[in-house]
């Protein structure tokens, strides 16, 4: 009884207005009608609504903005921040979205080293912020409460609907330099990267190049952030032969351009559906994170661990993301 009046709690707070869109429907197990293996499917809702908040949430604490731990995290997951915020403070979420500054994947793990950020909302801990950790003889507790993807991402003026996995690498490798090679027109490929400690970055040498090592991309194919890549892509040059990456939950739901679509990789397209049940090759779990001496009593220890209960869940579901657990 306790279980169910703390669901029906949470699940009022979230459905609470703050002047956003409803939340998606739950995409079907079975493809959409025109989706096969050799096309891309139905486009998805792109509308992912916030989490109003409610005083009194079973399993967190009332917090002011005084008492508010210190939250980063990665710029794909600034929507579960917000929605994180306004429901421990009891505000509207435009007036969360004040009160949060997501540094980046790699800033945020040196920042929560540093002692200068209390809980982490985060992808894959680059290479860097693992040195970072090592050196300041720091402990971390990291705990997945999600799942995303890397997916590629080109113009859709390209007649390329899907790849394999081994020609992303060998796109990234050097050893496919034209997409005619992969059944697309006579024009050389143009292979977008991130910078080294980029969360997407992380995540395209760890699923998709794995103990290959790309070749060093031309200054002009280097993005530091995610908007200017998925922007790159969709206009560089005019010619549509313009390949990069990014996350799913970002250029799905935060940043949709015009001009791209998805790739897919072994004939499964990045749907919520293929990133909940794995098919789809390239997912990840993103975390909650906190230094390993927070207190069982803390702050951020309590909603570290509420955020991997059923209601933390829900929070993160209704946000749009793809929960684990």
């Amino acid at each position: 009884m306790k279980k169910f009046f703390t669901c029906i709690c949470v699940c009022a707070v979230l459905s609470a207005s703050c002047g956003k869109a409803a939340p998606p429907p739950e995409e079907s197990t079975a493809p959409p009608a025109s989706e096969s293996t050799t096309a891309p499917p139905a486009s998805e809702s792109t509308t992912a609504p916030p989490a109003s908040s409610g005083e009194g949430t079973p399993g967190l604490p009332s917090l002011t903005e005084e008492t508010l731990p210190r939250i980063d995290g990665s710029t794909a997951t600034i929507p579960l921040g917000e929605a994180l915020v306004a429901l421990l403070l009891d505000i509207p979420r435009s007036e969360a979205a004040k009160l949060i500054n997501f540094s980046g994947t790699n800033s945020s793990y040196t920042y929560l080293a540093d002692g200068i950020r209390d809980l982490l909302i985060s992808y894959e801990p680059p290479d860097e912020a693992l040195r970072y950790k090592e050196e300041a003889e720091f402990e971390w507790d990291l705990a997945p409460i999600g799942r995303d993807a890397l997916v590629f991402i080109v113009n859709d003026s390209n007649p390329v609907e899907n790849i394999t996995g081994e020609q992303a690498r060998e796109i990234y490798t050097g050893e496919i330099t034209n997409w005619k090679e992969l059944g697309g027109a006579d024009v050389e490929i143009e292979p977008f990267q991130r910078n080294e400690t980029s969360g997407s970055q992380t995540l395209f040498i760890k699923l998709v190049m794995r103990d290959v090592a790309p070749m060093t991309p031309d200054k002009r194919y280097v993005q530091a952030g995610m908007a200017g890549l998925i922007e790159s892509v969709a206009s560089f040059n005019g010619t549509g032969a313009a390949i990069g990456y990014s996350v799913y939950y970002y250029a799905q739901n935060m940043n949709p351009a015009d001009g791209l679509k998805f790739l897919g990789i072994d004939g499964v397209y990045p749907t919520r559906e293929t990133v909940r049940d794995g098919s789809y090759p390239y997912v990840n779990d993103f975390y909650a994170c906190v230094s390993s001496a927070a207190e069982a009593d803390s702050v951020q220890r309590k909603i570290f661990d509420w955020l991997q209960t059923d209601e933390g869940r829900l929070l993160i579901e209704n946000e749009g993301y793809v929960s684990v657990g």
